[in-house]
C-alpha cells in the first residue's frame, strides 16, 4: 500500500523540524520497519510538508509499543507543526493521480 499526505509547519520551525528528523530516534526507525513501512520520505515546500510511504500490509507489528513511541514522538514534534488537541498532526491525505512503475 502507498500513502501520501500533507502537513503544515509553524512559521520559523523549518530548521528545528529538519534537525529532529536528521536525529530521528533509532527506536522510531525500528518501529516503522516493524510496521512494514519502507520508502518513507517527507519533502518540504515552504511551510508545507509532503509525506509519502509504502507499507507491507502483511506486517504484524506490536501496536501497543508503537502507540507509546508514537505518542512520545508527537509530543516532541508538536511545537513545530500544526496539530490537533491530542497532538496528532493536522493531515490532509492526497489522491494518487499518476504512477510510473
Amino acid at each position: 500500500m502507498r500513502s501520501a499526505w500533507v502537513m503544515t509547519l509553524k512559521p520559523g520551525q523549518e530548521a528545528s523540524y529538519k534537525q529532529k528528523h536528521d536525529e530521528i530516534w533509532p527506536e522510531m526507525i525500528d518501529m516503522l520497519k516493524a510496521q512494514g513501512i519502507s520508502n518513507y520520505s517527507i519533502y518540504r515546500h515552504g511551510l508545507t510538508l509532503f509525506a509519502h510511504l509504502e507499507r507491507d500490509e502483511s506486517a504484524t507489528p506490536d501496536e501497543a509499543a508503537f502507540e507509546e513511541l508514537a505518542q512520545r514522538w508527537k509530543e516532541w514534534m508538536a511545537p513545530h507543526m500544526e496539530t490537533h488537541a491530542d497532538l496528532t498532526p493536522v493531515v490532509d491525505h492526497v489522491e494518487e493521480v499518476f504512477r510510473l512503475d
